[in-house]
């Protein structure tokens, strides 16, 4: 299993949607490095669900339900979506100045790579988070 973070704004599609929703499909990824990333998700992942704009911070757990395919609704075989379902929101949010300023984060490209929407997360950092979340 790996471990991944997608970020959304909250007013677009919030973990809140996710919930209600049971399930969704996530697509509109098209920068080249998050759709290596979304394309290496495959089933049973843990993802990270980030709140962009003014929240900034990770909110929620989910889990990625079918691996990456061709987004049918977009004529560019590049463009690939995969389909997750809610598992939990976190404790607490963790927010991006808190991961900011842990040195535990340092490589993470939540940090190095700020616009990056879908990003590989370690198995030390997904720790990290749910530790700061319930604390």
């Amino acid at each position: 299993m790996a471990y991944w973070l997608f970020k959304e704004e909250p007013s677009h599609y919030s973990f809140d949607n996710l919930v209600r929703d049971k399930k969704t499909v996530w697509d509109g990824v098209e920068n080249s490095l998050a759709l290596i990333h979304l394309r290496k998700a495959t089933k049973g992942d843990r993802v990270f669900y980030y709140h962009t704009g003014d929240e900034k911070a990770v909110v929620g757990i989910m889990e990625v339900t079918k691996a990456a395919t061709a987004d049918p609704n977009r004529d560019d075989p590049k463009l690939v979506v995969v389909n997750v379902k809610p598992i939990a929101p976190l404790a607490r949010p963790v927010t991006l100045a808190e991961i900011k300023a842990n040195k535990r984060f340092a490589d993470f490209a939540l940090v190095r790579i700020s616009r990056l929407s879908v990003m590989p997360v370690t198995p030390e950092q997904w720790t990290e988070i749910e530790r700061l979340s319930n604390s």
